[in-house]
């Protein structure tokens, strides 16, 4: 056996901390420091200082559970001018809005679709979503009907 044919080894074994001098990571601070609180023991993760200052738990509102810090989705918008690329005397529902390339079937599903006024309407339609005031107008003075 040659001594300078012998394979590297890159792994170096994990030191003993406080384990006397002989583990590599000796003496009698053992890589804590000196003196101080994180010393002489362990400190929650919550921990912020001083206990006169509310902590962060405290100061989270009182709400449990999954969806806790995500904000609300919204319904997805479809305005009027869109519907235009509907035939005429047609349904106006998730599925046909989204056979028309108007909406995504899968997110017009999990988050709903609501009917915004912007544009003019051409085409006689009966609309079974929720639409705003304005569309509703456009729609009855079309020649539609809203039975949402």
């Amino acid at each position: 056996m040659k001594l300078n044919a012998l394979p590297k080894i890159t792994a170096k074994p994990k030191k003993r901390v406080g384990r006397g001098y002989g583990s590599g990571k000796g003496g009698h601070t053992v890589g804590r420091g000196q003196k101080g609180q994180k010393v002489r023991g362990k400190i929650g993760p919550l921990f912020e200082g001083t206990k006169h200052r509310k902590s962060l738990l405290k100061r989270l509102p009182l709400l449990r559970g999954k969806g806790k810090l995500q904000p609300g989705q919204k319904p997805l918008i479809v305005n009027l001018k869109y519907l235009n690329l509907l035939a005429a005397e047609a349904v106006v529902n998730l599925e046909t809005l989204a056979k028309a390339g108007i909406v995504n079937l899968a997110d017009a599903k999990k988050y709903g679709v609501k009917i915004l006024g912007e544009g003019d309407l051409g085409v006689k339609l009966t609309v079974a979503l929720p639409c705003s005031r304005a569309a509703a107008d456009k729609i009855i003075k079309a020649g539609g009907k809203v039975n949402a």
